[in-house]
């Protein structure tokens, strides 16, 4: 530690206490504009500093509320935003639910700006007495020791510390802009091929193109039916990754499961055909079985396969896949495989011409799927970054001039 600096607990340089239990009653909401902010208020603030929220009280719903000021630190005591260690300043006047710790330093002790700064190196499940029940006391909170020098010190540092992540906050938003450029490549691509046919395309139906299957799951009671002979894909595995690709190993069926399964051969097209990822697809690389939940594509000889595969993700198939899976069930969007086998599919007549656009789309999807891991690096760099500058600043060894771009190759795109 620098000399200079001192060692308190949180609870002795500022005051640490609990916000207020949320209203019950929906109608203390009606025509609320009185901001009331939850740990999911705080869970989307990436900044630091929050300005607006969901919910808003009435005039009848702040009744013996406590009001927090500007300038509150808050830190979330329950919930996935503890573990995601999100800790924010209000920049508003507001109430707080009773998950979250409001903490308001003594300023003639210590800049509220530096004690945020802080609490964001701070490791929540470090608190914890308890990691599988994540929540905290503020007695908890407040014992979190605090390194500080004097104010000038503090605010020297703090200015710092603006600036560093400003640039930060803006190199982090270039990079995620490039990721999502690059994600949005090749679908702009494959959308235009399917939207400006030219000559020589025709329509089929599914079942026209080849033989559809629906997936089935051998009774998972028998231990008999389950083991390494094929692999047995649920919709988890289903483009796993983004790129159409299928898990193997989640699991598997044996010889004798197959039998009362179903095979898909090797170049099959796989679609989720219930619930939320309805239309996901994906491309089998090997014989594979799938549960019911699956439809699957074997296509005849006259078809690329993987032509289909690219089709059956076009934003035209996937269209008609949603249309009908909403329109059959409100609340749970389903197409059975009657439907799904009478949708209908574009594709040009000569099995050269579909093989030369597979060629087109994996040489694009392979290109972009490289710019996706440069992006993505350097999202990560940036973030160790902060954290070194952090680092440095609470150990005293801050100067100023700190750098704002991590060292490394991936980064000259």
């Amino acid at each position: 530690m620098k000399q200079g600096w001192e060692i308190k607990k949180l609870g002795e340089v500022a005051v640490v206490s609990s916000g207020n239990s949320a209203p019950q009653k929906e109608e203390l909401f009606e025509n609320g504009i009185y901001p009331f902010i939850r740990t999911s208020d705080v869970g989307q603030i990436r900044k630091g500093f929050i300005r607006f929220c969901n919910d808003y009280l009435n005039e009848d719903g702040v009744k013996g509320l406590k009001l927090y000021k500007k300038g509150t630190i808050l830190f979330p005591k329950s919930g996935a935003s503890t573990f995601l260690n999100h800790r924010v300043m209000m920049e508003i006047d507001g109430y707080v639910s009773s998950h979250l710790a409001t903490i308001k330093g003594n300023n003639s002790i210590i800049d509220d700006r530096f004690l945020l700064y802080f609490l964001t190196t701070i490791d929540a499940r470090n608190l914890m007495q308890d990691i599988a029940y994540p929540s905290l006391k503020t007695s908890e909170i407040s014992l979190i020791p605090i390194p500080y020098p004097p104010l000038p010190e503090q605010q020297r540092i703090v200015a710092i510390l603006d600036e560093a992540f400003a640039a930060i906050a803006k190199a982090k938003a270039n990079a995620e802009q490039n990721l999502i450029n690059a994600k949005e490549l090749f679908e702009s691509y494959l959308q235009g091929v399917f939207e400006n046919k030219g000559e020589g395309w025709e329509e089929k139906k599914v079942n026209e193109i080849g033989i559809a299957q629906t997936g089935t799951t051998p009774k998972t009671a028998d231990k008999e039916n389950y083991g390494d002979f094929i692999p047995f894909i649920k919709p988890a595995d289903v483009d796993f990754s983004g790129i159409g690709d299928i898990r193997y190993g989640n699991e598997g069926l044996s010889e004798i499961g197959l039998k009362k399964g179903r095979k898909m051969e090797r170049g099959s097209t796989l679609m989720v055909c219930i619930g939320a990822t309805i239309g996901k697809v994906g491309f089998a690389e090997q014989v594979v079985s799938c549960n019911q939940q699956i439809n699957s594509l074997t296509v005849k000889k006259e078809f690329e396969p993987k032509f289909i595969y690219y089709a059956m993700t076009s934003k035209a198939f996937q269209e008609k896949v949603l249309l009908e899976g909403k329109g059959a069930q409100a609340t749970l969007p389903i197409i059975n495989k009657s439907k799904w086998e009478n949708l209908t599919i574009s594709f040009p007549k000569s099995k050269t011409e579909q093989k030369t656009f597979v060629e087109k789309f994996d040489a694009l999807q392979n290109e972009t799927k490289k710019l996706e891991i440069i992006y993505q690096q350097k999202i990560n760099d940036l973030e160790e970054l902060k954290k070194s500058v952090l680092q440095k600043a609470f150990s005293g060894e801050l100067r100023g001039g700190e750098p704002v771009e991590p060292k490394t190759n991936a980064l000259a795109v």
